[in-house]
């Protein structure tokens, strides 16, 4: 079978495909009258309740006179809000990512000590396995890193001699190594694309030593290794505020649920890539950008709100962009008033702005901001107010850093590795059950009939 055949949607297969989606279907009052919260979530956003963590606290209400109310988002790493992690590694002059997974895999803040040997750890670990680039990375290139970065994670297994060991110094030395390494996988991984499918000069840099996670995603991935001071602090701050966010995410919940199956470290991982790559999780800010790139083109007065404005009701009425209807990074599942890390980063995505002399481009940003929120709240039905998440910022943040959009999601895997990581860890050192929850069966039941007298 050739690759075309091999990719062909056949009249058969779309027969069967209706077929399928008609067998499947499920009348949306049903979740109503069984009490069942689609998406384990309530109406208002609330999740069903399904562990208990000590990593990070995502918060978004508080009670007044005995009543449950939105309030100002605001995010904990093992207790400690996330705005005051930021300001204090910054005012420190030193990098903060190393430093957060330090904190989400062992539950406190490093001494300078501590970091030090912790860094040493992350840079003896920053190699591949011999002929690993060559064998694996440049042969085959996916056009979608985030399953190059998830065949090269499951192609480590055969590489290491203890990879079915779920002990806790294994399992813990195997996360000290994919987050020492994923730059480099999906950096390289996204080479290996750029030559193959664009036509582009192949170049890998060995990462330095004595550079950060942040510093050294740079240096490997621009042709003159050179960066500004801003460019990589910013980067930084950005894989401090995506490493981490509740038990209950997509990606984090799916590493929870194939962990307890006492599987091995990288099935687990790429599992949590997969969730990842959904645009409805980490794929999203890669949305964001492809949507103001429309919106540049669409809206001839950037400066002016009556066209702004016109073209974010037009998104919602599915007559521009997508056609989805959505307004892309205004939203969140939880947060209502506001996303804490979207805060923190917009203060220095301004300073970068005026860097790169975009700050037009950032007023632009700023304006959606403020309308959007208004705009949706006067055309639907709202359960809960909504604000821009991190997916509104973090793909200018990017697109401002020169990084192609291939490697927008794969930026989100290298910070989220971390969570990953210290969620793994907390469920193997609970050695809880494995996670199984019901679904309630609504096919009536019904008689064999044999094959001969079947229509």
């Amino acid at each position: 079978m050739d690759h075309k055949s091999y990719s062909d949607l056949t009249p058969r297969i779309l027969e069967l495909a209706k077929m399928t989606e008609e067998a499947g279907y499920i009348e949306q009052e049903l979740f109503t009258k069984y009490d069942v919260k689609r998406g384990l979530r309530d109406l208002n956003g609330k999740g069903v309740l399904a562990g208990l963590t000590h990593i990070s606290d995502v918060r978004a209400t508080k009670i007044v006179d005995g009543e449950t109310v939105p309030t100002e988002g605001n995010l904990f790493y093992r207790g400690y809000n996330v705005k005051d992690l930021v300001k204090g590694f910054t005012e420190a002059n030193h990098f903060g990512f190393e430093e957060t997974s330090y904190l989400l895999m062992f539950g406190e803040l490093p001494s300078r000590e501590e970091l030090a040997e912790f860094n040493e750890m992350l840079a003896d670990y920053r190699n591949l396995p011999t002929h690993f680039v060559r064998d694996i990375i440049m042969k085959a290139p996916s056009k979608d890193m985030m399953n190059t970065l998830a065949r090269s994670v499951l192609t480590l297994y055969s590489y290491d001699d203890r990879a079915d060991d779920t002990s806790m110094p294994n399992v813990l030395r195997q996360c000290l190594q994919l987050i020492s390494i994923f730059p480099m996988l999906a950096i390289y991984g996204y080479q290996a694309y750029s030559y193959y499918h664009d036509g582009n000069s192949f170049f890998i840099h060995k990462p330095k030593p004595e550079y950060s996670t942040a510093e050294n995603i740079l240096h490997l991935l621009r042709p003159d290794s050179k960066f500004t001071p801003l460019e990589a602090k910013l980067l930084d701050i950005a894989l401090v505020l995506h490493a981490e966010h509740g038990g209950g995410n997509n990606s984090s919940f799916t590493t929870h649920v194939v962990t307890s199956s006492l599987t091995d470290t990288y099935s687990t991982i790429a599992a949590a890539i997969g969730s990842l790559k959904g645009p409805r999780h980490g794929g999203a800010n890669i949305k964001v950008v492809k949507m103001f790139e429309d919106m540049k083109r669409a809206v001839k007065d950037w400066t002016s709100e009556e066209e702004v404005g016109d073209y974010l009701r037009k998104l919602l009425h599915k007559e521009e962009f997508d056609h989805t209807g959505l307004i892309y990074g205004v939203g969140h599942a939880i947060y209502s008033k506001s996303d804490p890390r979207a805060e923190v980063l917009k203060s220095y995505v301004e300073k970068l702005s005026v860097e790169k002399g975009l700050e037009k481009e950032f007023g632009l940003y700023s304006m959606v901001e403020r309308l959007a929120p208004q705009i949706i709240a006067g055309e639907r039905k709202m359960y809960k107010g909504v604000s821009i998440n991190v997916d509104f910022y973090s793909g200018f943040v990017y697109d401002m850093l020169g990084l192609p959009l291939e490697l927008y999601t794969p930026i989100f895997a290298i910070a989220r590795i971390s969570g990953w990581s210290a969620h793994r860890l907390e469920e193997l050192a609970n050695n809880g059950k494995i996670i199984r929850p019901a679904y309630k069966p609504i096919g009536a039941e019904r008689q064999y009939v044999n094959i001969e007298d079947r229509n």
